[in-house]
């Protein structure tokens, strides 16, 4: 099992940015595809972005194309989500997963563990 915890959270004005990190613990990082999930409330989960064990196959939700940028560094074993031209609709608790194959995807059930989450708060 590995161990996922977020840091990077917090409140921001719509329009601004935010840097998510997931520092993990464990062997099978490096291998694994990882991906960030959302969750407002009163909603259900949502995907956000996956990447593979190389950082060669990256996929985002059409709600944050062109806005969120995933990115990982096996070498620190961490795993990021740059967040810009942030929305109040934007607004939730951001979780990492590690995905069950080195390719991600973005059905929460092929992930196979979960940070504790970070909440991110974008006031209009």
């Amino acid at each position: 099992q590995v161990q996922l915890v977020e840091s990077g959270g917090g409140v921001v004005q719509a329009g601004g940015s935010l840097r998510l990190s997931c520092a993990a613990s464990g062997r099978t990082f490096s291998s694994s595809a990882m991906g960030w999930f959302r969750q407002a409330p009163g909603k259900a989960r949502e995907f956000v972005a996956t990447i593979s064990w190389s950082g060669g196959r990256i996929y985002y939700a059409n709600s944050v194309k062109g806005r969120f940028i995933i990115s990982r560094d096996n070498a620190k074993n961490t795993l990021y989500l740059q967040m810009s031209s942030l929305k109040p609709e934007d607004t939730a608790v951001y979780y990492c997963a590690l995905s069950r194959y080195a390719t991600g995807n973005t059905d929460s059930h092929d992930y196979v563990d979960w940070g504790q989450g970070t909440q991110v708060t974008v006031s209009s």
